[in-house]
């Protein structure tokens, strides 16, 4: 149960902010991932311990600006990424894979996270939504690249997982591209009342971001292999970190966890803790780093 506490409070106080701007300090480039080049930003001391964050569908490495400055001064060297054909990667995806493929598939996320983490050593390592189920297959092919893993509002089932997510479930069995199509209209017409900061910059993201990409990886999360048992099997501390409004019951959460033997920590927040739940998010990964160490 959520419990008041300082970070709690530092959460409540969160203004409306320039999603654009990162800390002083944060290095940007390009990483040359299989894929292709995927744009890059990365804080904190070279050499510190590494913590990789991995935005899902239609987002991008902005979503964890507020997360930069608190994992950089507890002394992590903190790094994210955007995914293949998403925002300033959006020249990046199977087109440009050697040889070159008609679609976004899970190898093509898969095997541009291994790349990013075998350039500089194991991590703790964050995938959230989508991204839960890259960072999921991930570990389970390099189990030796990951620290710690943090699965953040991610989906908790296999096969078909929007049939688990609220209101929509029922409704929720047509093609990828209208399934994509209903997401992108609920994110354009900013049903989660987002802050105009904010919905501003996602707008303007979603504007660039490939349609032919989100509905490839739509499509991806509509027959999610089922990988749990081999996740359960892998001997390192994992984290389900989700709000209480978040798209799939707490209670799929809860039994997703038992299975892969991962802790919970819910926040009174929606699908984005990242956003709205900084403090405690980084709090609770800091206590599972801890468990790692």
């Amino acid at each position: 149960m959520t419990t008041i506490d300082d970070a709690l409070e530092r959460d409540q106080g969160i203004p409306d902010l320039d999603w654009h701007v990162f800390p002083a300090g944060t290095e940007r480039d390009t990483f040359p991932a299989p894929s292709g080049g995927l744009a890059r930003v990365r804080l904190g001391d070279d050499g510190a311990p590494r913590v990789v964050l991995v935005p899902g569908v239609v987002g991008s490495k902005e979503d964890f600006v507020l997360l930069f400055p608190l994992l950089a001064a507890a002394g992590y060297r903190v790094e994210s990424y955007d995914i293949a054909g998403h925002y300033e990667s959006v020249g990046a995806g199977p087109q440009q894979l050697d040889p070159p493929r008609a679609s976004y598939d899970y190898p093509l996320f898969i095997d541009d996270l291994i790349a990013v983490l075998e350039d500089g050593g194991p991590a703790h390592v964050l995938g959230y939504s989508f991204a839960g189920l890259v960072t999921e297959l991930a570990l389970v092919a390099r189990p030796d690249l990951f620290r710690s893993l943090t699965l953040m509002a991610a989906p908790p089932a296999t096969g078909q997982v929007f049939r688990g997510v609220k209101h929509i479930g029922p409704i929720s069995d047509m093609t990828p591209h209208r399934a994509a199509g209903l997401i992108l209209w609920g994110i354009r017409y900013n049903l989660n009342r987002t802050p105009p900061g904010r919905i501003a910059f996602v707008r303007e993201r979603l504007a660039v971001t490939g349609r032919d990409c989100i509905d490839d990886v739509v499509g991806l999360m509509m027959a999610t292999p089922d990988f749990a048992d081999d996740v359960a099997a892998i001997d390192i501390p994992k984290l389900i970190a989700v709000g209480e409004h978040d798209l799939w019951p707490q209670a799929q959460h809860d039994e997703y966890a038992a299975r892969i033997g991962a802790r919970v920590a819910t926040y009174v927040t929606g699908h984005a803790p990242c956003e709205t739940a900084p403090h405690q998010l980084v709090r609770d990964m800091l206590q599972l780093f801890a468990a790692a160490a």
